[in-house]
């Protein structure tokens, strides 16, 4: 599992750096030290302009990744009220940021007013418009077109003495139109589409405090947090479904599905200064989370075989879900170049209550039922490691990791006039081992070089680790202003879990790259390639028969690279200029077939890779009018091409014109 975040997180990195905007502006206006106002000084940027953007292809898949529009916006504005002497009356500080506001997909606000010694209080708001199309899912009909609203307030009294109060309130909701779909009434029937009302609500209250004694803080938190999910799903006119040809129909549905819950809880942290030999921080949090939901869906139409059905299914509980986690660390620091480090860990949680999935046929009156009633699953872990600088160029470290993970579940089933239970449980530990090393053979010359190996006995999943190993290098140049650095790693992992084969292997290399020789100029750039293949079992019905010997495989090569540069013009125009490509090129195959994979199935064939390209060229321009007002405007293109699924591709022509001003 660590293996696959860390590519999916490297890889959502890549991603992300070919949709970096180039609006608002980042160069400044005004004075520097600010203006004096009264007994403040006021330092303040504001920047209003114009967004333009035409789409040739498939607009929705541009609205899923980019998404902005035309427009008039408030791109950015920018306002600082700080007290020379440190002691106003109502406040020491003033700031007030904003970005996006006026129809920008992505909108945000802050606010963090302060007075020494006295309070200090920080908002931050944000707006997302979240959509979705889901092209490629049930022909089109996943679609999603949703607003998320979120905010945080947090307030802090006597913010800079040995004892502070904390008060604090989050809210996240979100609400918009949906289109989802249904398979009715078996596993072989149709899918009918489904609109969708997404309502969904979380507040969060937070209460605490912490105090400062002896080299020790202790904090402790109370907070409260509910959440509800009022999604509801209908049908109300007669529909045939995705195949018209067969049996299958729908004529009415309706599904309600509330979900409300609470979790209170509880944190507490203590931790120590270094007092010449030994630190220590611990800290421990508990949630006792309590649920109450219920799934009441009804429908009514006809199966395969054409024979009308009314049916109805009933899910409904309630539970608690206390959880529980600890850690704490201790530093040693026997010398000046020995550290020795142990960190213990512990993590609980509980799912209990009382929870049945019935399902009832009005016309046979048939009836089944499933009771929940357990998941327990509990984590330990104890990591040590020891760091030691045997002299100024050569520094060593080595570890060792050990983790036991413990799953328990029980529930109950009813069959007709027949019941039983079925209980489990699962243990797994992983042992693992990990060395290092830091060479400076050169003051501007950095090599690390680390490595890890690890064993699992009982793997809970087909993807978890079991048998791995994990080797890294960098080697980093920095001299004066220029800066270069090349990295590599490498993650196998071999798991042969029944029911099915897996194994995996991950490749990242990089190099990066950055020099302002002087004040005027400066160069950035980087590329990463991330290697991943992955091979497992597969098993599935063809033509009414099982398939159970079958592999996949499933390769990917991501390339990523980025290159910007800014120069400044006689101090007056400021230009900026880059370009940034994500490409997989999976195999080098543009289609795939069973004998190359050893799928039997060639439609499982065809989806072994994902050969994309992604690119985004970019370009701006700020003229400075003079000290306190900027011209600027911009132009950015997104350009999206798949091989395996080309009526996603898009191209994108974006930009902006802009006045950045200060009063």
């Amino acid at each position: 599992m660590r293996i696959l975040i860390a590519v999916i997180a490297a890889a959502m990195g890549s991603t992300m750096l070919a949709q970096t905007t180039i609006a608002p502006t980042t160069e400044s206006v005004g004075e520097v030290r600010g203006a004096t106002v009264g007994p403040y000084n006021v330092v303040n940027e504001f920047e209003t302009g114009y967004r333009f953007d035409t789409v040739g292809g498939q607009i929705d898949r541009y609205r899923s990744d980019v998404n902005f529009g035309s427009g008039v916006r408030v791109l950015s504005t920018r306002l600082g009220m700080y007290s020379k002497q440190g002691t106003a009356r109502w406040f020491d500080e003033l700031v007030i940021t904003t970005q996006g506001l006026g129809s920008d997909p992505y909108e945000s606000a802050s606010l963090r007013i302060q007075r020494n010694k006295l309070y200090r209080y920080d908002l931050n708001w944000r707006l997302d418009r979240y959509y979705n199309p889901a092209l490629t899912i049930a022909n089109g009909l996943h679609r999603m077109d949703t607003e998320r609203r979120m905010q945080d307030h947090d307030l802090t009294l006597f913010p800079q003495s040995h004892a502070r109060l904390f008060l604090g309130y989050s809210r996240n909701a979100q609400d918009g139109p949906a289109l989802s779909t249904v398979q009715l009434f078996d596993n072989r029937g149709d899918e009918f589409p489904l609109m969708t009302d997404v309502r969904r609500m979380r507040n969060e209250y937070r209460l605490g405090g912490d105090v400062t004694f002896a080299g020790m803080r202790l904090t402790l938190m109370r907070g409260w947090e509910s959440f509800k999910e009022d999604t509801t799903y209908l049908q109300d006119q007669a529909n045939v479904g995705a195949n018209p040809a067969d049996n299958t129909t729908l004529t009415s549905f309706r599904r309600g599905e509330p979900y409300h819950g609470t979790s209170p809880y509880w944190r507490a942290n203590i931790s120590t200064e270094s007092r010449g030999w030994f630190a220590v921080t611990g800290r421990v949090a508990y949630t006792s989370g309590r649920r109450a939901f219920l799934f009441d869906e009804s429908a009514l139409g006809t199966d395969r075989f054409a024979a009308a059905l009314n049916r109805q299914i009933l899910v409904a509980g309630t539970g608690s879900r206390p959880a529980t986690v600890g850690n704490l660390t201790l530093s040693l620091f026997p010398t000046s170049r020995l550290t020795v480090t142990n960190h213990t860990s512990f993590q609980n949680t509980r799912m209990n209550g009382n929870a049945g999935w019935g399902v009832l046929d009005n016309a046979t009156l048939s009836f089944t039922l499933i009771d929940f009633q357990l998941l327990d699953i509990r984590t330990i872990s104890n990591t040590t490691e020891v760091n030691y600088r045997a002299t100024k160029w050569l520094g060593l470290v080595s570890g060792y990791h050990f983790a036991s993970r413990r799953i328990e579940s029980r529930q109950a089933t009813q069959l007709g006039g027949s019941s039983g239970a079925l209980a489990g449980t699962q243990t797994n530990q992983l042992h693992a081992g990990m060395a290092g090393l830091r060479l400076q053979p050169l003051k501007p010359l950095i090599v690390t070089l680390d490595g890890e190996v690890g064993r699992a006995d009982n793997p809970f999943l087909p993807v978890s680790e079991r048998n791995y190993h994990a080797l890294g290098a960098r080697v980093q140049f920095k001299q004066k202003t220029l800066l270069l650095s090349v990295a590599a790693r490498s993650n196998y992992n071999n798991n042969s879990v029944s029911p099915a084969l897996y194994s995996s292997r991950s490749r990242n290399y990089s190099a990066d790259a950055s020099w302002a020789p002087v004040a005027w100029f400066s160069f950035d750039a980087g590329y990463s390639k991330q290697h991943l293949d992955t091979i497992s079992g597969l098993a599935y019905f063809a033509a009414s028969q099982l398939v159970d010997k079958d592999l996949s495989l499933y390769i990917s090569n991501i390339h990523a690279g980025n290159a910007a540069v800014r120069f400044g013009i006689l101090k007056r125009v400021d230009l900026f200029a880059g370009y940034s490509l994500v490409k997989d090129t999976g195999d080098g195959r543009l289609t795939a077939t069973g004998a190359d994979t050893g799928v039997s199935l060639p439609a499982f064939a065809a989806a072994q890779t994902f050969p994309l390209r992604y690119v985004s060229p970019f370009g701006r321009i700020s003229v400075r009018l003079n000290s306190k007002l900027r011209w600027n405007a911009g132009y950015q293109h997104y350009g999206y091409h798949e091989e395996f699924f080309a009526r996603q591709n898009y191209r994108a022509h974006t930009g902006y014109v802009s006045l950045l001003w200060a009063f």
